[in-house]
């Protein structure tokens, strides 16, 4: 199937994570997204060590422009990954489209499902990283060869792999579509105290709904005292939230470094923790 490029950009201005985790017999798909800059990649990073250290094969997908999911694992020579959307070849040979050309015509369906094993990087036995990238142009952006390949190649993960899928994204779901969307089953927005975060986490949860996701939960990030914690049960009044995580210059220091935030405190490690037990927790009440 083909069509022309059209003036319109599959790929979002905010920031998720989608993980795919076997989970009491069944296939979990969770969504996380949150509005830049409020610490979505630092729990992207640790959930990705959180399963691998429970013997979990992780893929990690990093699919924001401004990509910091690899330098977040401490992976060795992030920078020098290419982003799958500045793969020119690739994209040409996939969607039979022209390199660096647009409004032509090419495939809206190309092969992707063995780009994951192709194409990520490998830390330890158990993680493997992709970065996606994203389509930066001026204007409105447009429906082009690049979008589209990364587009299916989000469908692919979301849908077709059994193994824990972790994908730090935009913040926003658009790209998802409703086909996708009925696959994920938990979309967690990070939110810090600020009206402007709030505001964000509440368009999020209208776009979300409006495609479909119900299970919605919230993660407090950048939590200074039981003000801000608070604030923001008020502001989020009867929303589900599944923990806050404490204002830690030691993850501050490890974004500085480049490295892994191994090096928490004890508060900052306990909830962590406790925000995937009471993840699973809620996994579990919903059912399928």
């Amino acid at each position: 199937m083909r069509t022309r490029g059209a003036a319109k950009n599959h790929l979002s201005k905010c920031a998720r994570v989608c993980a795919s985790v076997s989970y009491g017999g069944t296939i979990l798909k969770i969504a996380v997204s949150g509005k830049g800059g409020v610490g979505k990649t630092t729990l992207s990073a640790f959930l990705v060590r959180w399963f691998a250290e429970q013997g979990k094969s992780v893929l990690a997908i990093d699919a924001d422009p401004d990509a910091n999911l690899a330098h977040a694992l401490g992976i060795q020579n992030a920078s020098q990954i290419t982003p799958v959307s500045q793969m020119r070849e690739l994209v040409a040979e996939r969607t039979e489209s022209v390199p660096g050309a647009y409004g032509g015509f090419f495939k809206l369906n190309p092969k992707v499902d063995d780009l994951p094993e192709k194409l990520s990087v490998r830390q330890g036995e158990n993680i493997r990283l992709m970065v996606m990238g994203g389509i930066k142009k001026g204007g409105t952006g447009c429906v082009c060869p690049e979008s589209v390949l990364l587009k299916n190649l989000v469908q692919h993960l979301i849908l077709r792999r059994d193994e824990v899928v972790i994908m730090d994204m935009e913040a926003g779901i658009e790209h998802l579509g409703r086909g996708t969307s009925k696959f994920v089953d938990w979309l967690i927005t990070v939110v810090e105290p600020g009206q402007r975060s709030v505001e964000t986490a509440s368009r999020i949860r209208e776009l979300g709904r409006d495609i479909g996701l119900t299970r919605i939960g919230l993660v407090g990030n950048k939590v200074r005292n039981e003000q801000d914690r608070s604030f923001l049960r008020k502001v989020l009044g009867g929303q589900l939230i599944l923990g806050f995580i404490p204002y830690d210059d030691l993850i501050i220091e490890a974004d500085l470094q480049s490295q892994f935030a191994e090096k928490v405190s004890s508060q900052t490690r306990a909830a962590l923790d406790r925000i995937v037990k009471n993840l699973l927790e809620a996994v579990e009440t919903a059912g399928p």
